[in-house]
């Protein structure tokens, strides 16, 4: 803390800040994809891009005055692997819901993974 004031420094209020902006971005996510009732959920929706709008302001300003420093540069090559990888995931998982809701096949049956092993289907994570 700042001696003379007793107020934090502003890196630091901005970066608890930040740190709030994404933990109330991750509750609103969850809260969006746990409703039920499209009103409840259009009005989290707004929440979370406004949080999301807000976090970008913060990070803006604190990357602006070099009071935030991003993570080291990643190649294009690692990140259209990992997006690859990501996008085969989502179809397949979208696969198998429509299997499912079209009855298809009954509950319990075995996903077909296509010949993949277990360790093909990482989860998406820089």
């Amino acid at each position: 803390m700042n001696q003379s004031t007793g107020a934090l420094p502003e890196r630091e209020m901005l970066l608890t800040i930040l740190c709030e902006l994404k933990r109330t971005s991750r509750e609103y996510t969850t809260a969006v994809t746990e409703s039920n009732c499209s009103v409840i959920r259009q009005t989290l929706t707004s929440l979370l891009n406004s949080t999301l709008e807000s976090q970008a302001k913060v990070y803006g300003y604190m990357k602006q005055h070099n009071m935030y420093n991003a993570s080291s540069p990643v190649l294009r090559q690692e990140v259209d692997k990992k997006f690859m990888q990501h996008q085969q995931a989502q179809q397949e998982q979208s696969q198998f819901v429509q299997s499912r809701l079209q009855g298809r096949q009954p509950y319990g049956a075995p996903f077909p993974n296509n010949g993949n092993t277990p360790s093909q289907h990482q989860s998406f994570m820089m």
